[in-house]
């Protein structure tokens, strides 16, 4: 809102405020807030009417902020229609951050969309402005619903597709007969038409088929700005114009030199290229449409002992739900009833099915496999783990890279300068005094030649590619900056449980005392486990199963805290416990003390399996010491085992040249022992969650840019520290929200892939944005020297936007090798 204008009234909700000192102190910090003329806070319903003739959300937001308070902002979602190059961009941008309550406005050219942060006001009233400005900055908008996947749902149909094309056709029918008598006086044929019959043949192609470009154009005027419509809009309207003056003037039974075929092949090239970016654009979203088809139109409702069909909308949180075998499951929740294998490779792009029982989660859109299952719905609607992937991907295909910042305030000044240009290169002809028809000719080539379609598609394109190639194998990417800055990473430092390791206890090492059958040692030890659900007991049992070894049971079994378990197994009592247990019960460790010890040594936990002798009284040994009245059966080693695939991924790291650090609160000699075996450069353990960051915020003051991959609550801020931020997907939502990337496998050989990703989506944003330049660097001049025809320069305009968007969809070709390294 300009200073000088009409006051306009801002209705902003407040957080935190508790007393009536709360509402002096938002009071007086928004009355600094210049422009504002009037400020009320209401402690009952939490609230400031801000008044003033400038008012500027943002500054406000910032001055609640400073004074300790929150001002909550929301997301509005808009699809743009009329957009064509990059300063239709920066129009949109700015109608929309002129409106009182907008803090920030992002427009993304390639996705058609604009993604408005908005604060105060009541909803309803505020999609209506933003519409209304967008509207008066000569476009069209609507509100979407991005949470729910609020993008283009489908491909468009061949109908469709045929009405897209037809101006083309059209203007390509319409063309053909001006262009082709000037093929024919390359080989000597005068097939030239009459003027009036060149004039019937442009005139429509000009001003129907052109007629867009005549609208955009004015809106454009309209709004003190220009654009690409604008300077086809003048080019060929120039170039009809003095083609009708030449025929109307020229004298009785003359031809004169015409310029309609220019007109109407420039209109024609330019609706073919955009024709042809439209259709790479709808390739770019493909994995949007991909992952929104995961979602089932109906489920099948558990009602009353009945199966119903209802709309997936009518599902809510608690309901049970049928499933049947080769149906997609419909929403996030818990299986209940039967067994299965699930196919979720369209999520976490892992191919093999995985097992699901009663009591565990199922995710909506995975496919269930053979078997019928009951499920309790859980999370609905937009709170599912599929709606949350689109939504994080819809986010970063509509966010800015910070490079595409700069060629934004480039294409802020770029029209008007090609303007200037054009009438410059029309007046040095002039004065050179080579007439005004080669004058005129130049200087609409330079209008046609220049138009900044290119770079505005340049950046946005090669992020959409590559986020979408990224999330179909896996690499959800939410923010651009983030995609951006993970090429120049060259320290990735990671969590050690959960992230390079299993993150459950496996048995390492299983050792029978000497004369003690090991099969037989391990079938006592898991007898005395198997009713436990301690994460130590299940790896035993997992451990005799993978062996083939009978599970027996025990009877009286007593959980004493802090040292064990006892119990007896076939007749025999038996305890599992510490090494201090094994100590004060005075046992002998027959002969696996300085295994044990080696073994801790290399960081893994050790147990005792004790047998305890049925004579209780005991006889004291030669010296007099205690009698022993128990022995060592085995020892258990214990240990997180690393992931499969995070060997490999540290050494893709290393081959790029990035250094490996880990980061584990774990003891030193735990993680030492992982990193041994992984090939780590460096360990950091003992580490508290909250010092964690402190370590990365070490290594990037080294001047290294780090990624820091995780997947629990406690390195979150780590995460939020780093350059980058990595999250697994079978970690935290905490995580995952806090990074700005997350590996839906939870796979560390998608690091690697990740940073691959990376490299050649800037890689084509850097090809693109040279070839946007290239084309306007080298043609303009040439234009304006007289060597390129409207015509040329037509075609070569329409060709940098489609070469732009090619280029870009070359990504759609990367895929993550099996052993982490893209190609």
């Amino acid at each position: 809102m300009k200073p000088g204008s009409a006051p306009v009234s801002l209705n902003l909700p407040i957080e935190g405020m508790t007393c009536a000192s709360c509402v002096a102190r938002v009071e007086k910090a928004l009355a600094r807030v210049q422009g504002v003329e009037k400020v009320s806070v209401n402690l009952a319903t939490e609230s400031a009417a801000v008044t003033g003739a400038a008012l500027d959300a943002a500054a406000l937001a910032a001055a609640v902020s400073k004074a300790g308070y929150a001002t909550p902002t929301r997301s509005v979602d808009l699809k743009i229609e009329g957009m064509t190059c990059a300063s239709c961009v920066s129009r949109v941008e700015k109608a929309l951050r002129k409106l009182p309550f907008v803090l920030d406005a992002s427009v993304n050219l390639a996705g058609e969309s604009a993604r408005v942060s908005v604060v105060g006001g009541s909803e309803a009233d505020a999609d209506a402005a933003l519409v209304g400005a967008v509207a008066k900055a000569g476009y069209g908008a609507r509100r979407v619903d991005a949470a729910a996947g609020g993008g283009e749902a489908a491909e468009v149909s061949g109908a469709a597709e045929w009405r897209r094309a037809a101006p083309v056709l059209i203007g390509g029918l319409l063309s053909l007969p001006l262009v082709v008598p000037m093929a024919g006086d390359l080989f000597g044929r005068h097939w030239m038409l009459p003027a009036w019959a060149q004039f019937l043949l442009a005139t429509p192609v000009q001003f129907l088929l052109g007629a867009r470009f005549y609208k955009a154009g004015w809106a454009a005027l309209r709004a003190g700005t220009g654009n690409m419509d604008l300077l086809v809009a003048i080019g060929t309207s120039a170039g009809w114009g003095l083609s009708t003056w030449l025929w109307l003037t020229a004298a009785p039974g003359t031809m004169p030199h015409l310029y309609y075929e220019a007109s109407a092949v420039v209109i024609t090239l330019v609706l073919l290229g955009k024709w042809l970016e439209a259709r790479a654009r709808r390739r770019t979203t493909a994995a949007i449409r991909a992952l929104q088809a995961l979602r089932p139109d109906v489920a099948r409702l558990l009602r009353d002992g009945a199966e119903v069909e209802v709309p997936l909308a009518e599902v809510a949180a608690g309901d049970r739900l049928v499933v049947r075998p080769g149906e997609r499951i419909p929403v996030d929740g818990e299986l209940v009833e039967g067994h299965t294998q699930v196919d979720e490779s369209m999520l976490t792009g892992e191919p093999l099915p995985v097992s699901r029982s009663a009591g565990e989660r199922l995710t909506g859109g995975s496919i269930n496999g053979d078997g019928r299952i009951v499920m309790l719905a859980t999370a609905v609607g937009t709170e599912t783990v599929l709606a949350r992937i689109i939504r994080m991907v819809e986010d970063a295909q509509a966010a800015k890279a910070p490079i595409q910042r700069v060629v934004d305030r480039v294409s802020a000044v770029f029209v008007p300068v090609v303007i200037v240009i054009a009438v410059l290169t029309m007046a040095g002809w002039l004065l050179a005094g080579r007439g005004i028809e080669p004058a005129l000719i130049a200087a609409v080539s330079v209008l046609v030649i220049a138009c900044p379609c290119a770079l505005g598609l340049a950046t946005p394109a090669a992020i959409m590619a590559g986020t979408g190639v990224a999330a179909r194998h896996g690499v959800l990417i939410k923010d651009a900056q983030a995609l951006e800055i993970a090429h120049r990473v060259d320290t990735v430092a990671f969590d050690k449980t959960g992230t390079l390791t299993v993150g459950k206890p496996r048995l390492l090492a299983f050792e029978a005392a000497d004369g003690a059958p090991p099969d037989a040692a391990l079938a006592l030890a898991v007898g005395l486990q198997s009713g436990s659900e301690h994460p130590l007991a299940r790896a035993v049992v997992e451990a005799a199963r993978e062996r083939g070894l009978a599970i027996g049971t025990a009877d009286d079994v007593q959980a004493i805290p802090g040292k064990g378990v006892t119990g007896r197994v076939a007749g025999r009592s038996l305890s599992i416990g510490s090494r201090r247990w094994l100590e004060e019960q005075g046992a002998d460790p027959a002969g696996l003390g300085e295994r044990a010890d080696a073994l801790q040594r290399e960081g893994a936990s050790v147990s005792w399996l004790i047998e305890h002798a049925e004579d209780e009284g005991g006889v004291a040994d030669a010296d007099g010491r205690a009698p022993r009245r128990a022995r060592a059966l085995a020892l258990l080693a214990f240990g997180d085992a690393p992931k499969e695939g995070a060997a490999r991924a540290v050494e893709l790291l290393r081959a790029r040249g990035v250094r490996t650090v880990m980061i584990s609160g774990d003891n030193r000699g735990a993680a030492e022992a992982v990193a041994r075996a992984l090939g780590l450069d460096e360990v950091v353990a003992d580490v508290l969650p909250a010092d964690k960051a402190g370590h990365v915020r070490r290594l990037q003051q080294g001047g290294r840019t780090v990624a820091m991959v995780g997947d629990g609550v406690n390195d979150a801020p780590a995460l939020a520290a780093a350059d980058v931020g990595i999250a697994m997907g079978n970690g935290t939502d905490v995580a995952m929200h806090t990074a700005g990337l997350t590996l839906m496998r939870g796979d560390p050989r998608l690091v690697p892939a990740a940073l691959e990703i990376s490299d050649r989506t800037y890689a084509k944003i850097r090809q693109n944005l040279f070839w946007a330049f290239f084309y306007n660097a080298v043609g303009i001049p040439l234009a304006a020297v007289g060597l390129l025809s409207p015509v040329v320069a037509g075609a070569a305009m329409a060709m940098s936007s489609v070469s732009v968007m090619t280029n870009a969809l070359l990504l759609s070709r990367w895929r993550p090798r099996q052993d982490g390294r893209g190609r």
